[in-house]
């Protein structure tokens, strides 16, 4: 056979496979009108055995059917992990709003982050004058010394995930700074600085900075109303 023989049957080949193909996308039913075809048909398989396009269609089908499973089970837990936290944030929420005083506030925020959210790590800043809150279960500090050492975060206005300055986590988290490997926080402001609200996590990839921080803005939207009233 020649070169250009060769050549030649090689076209035809293609223009007959691209026929084919053509053929089949505009009459899809051509396999049902002719069933006797599929059990002819025979393409290889993963495990070296040829099979049918019957079985291979089956198989191609029980694998797409077990991902639409495991997608469809993704999303029904994403639903029952959002259903108990709205329950949860409700709950905070509403005993946030019957606190009588700041120091009933600042229990009741630190029971639900701590037995209702299990969070490792979690702290109140409040900025006013230390000797309005003498006895506050929050740490007190004065805004010039918050602006001093957290003033990056004071000046966001808005929440911020990832790892922070050592000298940032002594301020937030005290003697638990060590610890914590990485930290989602947001200020409380409401025409002033009232505080700082921030979570933390030993692993320092846990918050992130790409993490949606949804739930921590909506807590501090909810302290930035009520904190007002308990801080002059």
């Amino acid at each position: 056979m020649t070169a250009d023989n060769e050549h030649s049957n090689m076209n035809k080949t293609s223009i007959d496979d691209a026929a084919i193909k053509a053929y089949l996308q505009d009459n899809p039913n051509f396999f049902e009108n002719h069933p006797d075809l599929l059990e002819l048909i025979q393409l290889p398989h993963e495990s070296g055995r040829a099979v049918s396009l019957v079985e291979r269609q089956v198989a191609v089908l029980r694998e797409r059917n077990m991902e639409m499973r495991q997608r469809l089970n993704n999303l029904l837990e994403a639903a029952r992990t959002n259903d108990k936290l709205f329950e949860k944030t409700k709950r905070l929420v509403l005993n946030l709003l019957d606190s009588r005083d700041i120091n009933s506030l600042v229990d009741t925020l630190y029971e639900s982050l701590g037995n209702d959210y299990q969070l490792q790590y979690f702290s109140l800043v409040l900025l006013t004058d230390t000797t309005r809150l003498p006895d506050n279960p929050a740490r007190v500090v004065g805004l010039e010394e918050a602006e001093n050492q957290v003033g990056t975060l004071l000046r966001s206005n808005r929440a911020i995930c990832g790892v922070l300055r050592q000298e940032e986590l002594q301020f937030l988290f005290g003697n638990k700074a060590g610890e914590i490997g990485s930290v989602a926080a947001v200020p409380l402001t409401r025409g002033q600085s009232y505080g700082i609200l921030a979570i933390g996590n030993s692993d320092p990839n846990y918050y992130r900075s790409s993490m949606g921080t949804l739930f921590l803005s909506y807590i501090a939207e909810v302290l930035n109303r009520i904190l007002p009233k308990f801080i002059k």
